[in-house]
């Protein structure tokens, strides 16, 4: 579960953007202050994705994968408050191999029966200019928060949505996720989203 609350954000990219009049705006702090951003905007999770890339082999290969089950939403308010939430589920982990996918779900690792949600809060917000930003943020798994920096670049669409791109990488060891046959599994994994959100 993702979630940008309450934060604030300072001037963030100098792209145009294109909204429902066609008019263009010179950065995406001036779409947060018109009032066309103002409102709620719908998560398109067609079009977004969250993956997560692991060593294994005692690092000879690397694990990829993604979590297929989430949704979510943001507003943006006249404050230029940008808030939002997104739920992912914990179970929906897809590597692509049925049986390791079970041992994720499974207590040693994320243990989906009684954790079923993993989530981001972003605490603050600034610019960091260009295209990006830099949160603060807040990981929980399985009940354990974590707190990191995001870099996050913002990417207004010609058809009104806007893209928002991270990576980090996370120690899961240090959110009790700690599964590890024969010692083969990494302890850093690396994480990666694109989420795309729409005008509700």
């Amino acid at each position: 579960m993702l979630r940008i609350i309450e934060g604030r954000l300072a001037p963030l990219v100098r792209a145009g953007y294109a909204n429902g009049r066609g008019d263009e705006m010179s950065s995406v702090a001036t779409f947060l202050s018109s009032p066309e951003a103002v409102g709620v905007w719908d998560l398109d999770t067609g079009e977004s994705s969250i993956r997560f890339e692991n060593g294994t082999m005692w690092g000879a290969l690397k694990v990829r994968g993604a979590f297929t089950d989430f949704s979510g939403s943001g507003e943006i308010k006249d404050s230029k408050t940008v808030s939002g939430r997104v739920d992912i589920k914990a179970a929906s982990v897809n590597t692509g191999l049925g049986t390791r996918d079970h041992d994720l779900r499974r207590s040693n690792f994320f243990d989906t029966d009684r954790y079923p949600d993993i989530t981001v809060v972003v605490t603050s917000g600034e610019s960091a200019g260009g295209d990006s930003a830099r949160l603060n943020a807040e990981l929980t798994v399985k009940g354990i928060t974590g707190s990191f920096p995001l870099k996050v670049d913002v990417t207004p669409l010609g058809d009104g949505a806007v893209r928002l791109t991270t990576e980090t990488t996370v120690t899961r060891k240090q959110f009790a996720v700690e599964g590890n046959f024969l010692g083969m599994v990494g302890n850093r994994t690396r994480l990666r989203a694109s989420l795309v959100f729409r005008k509700a």
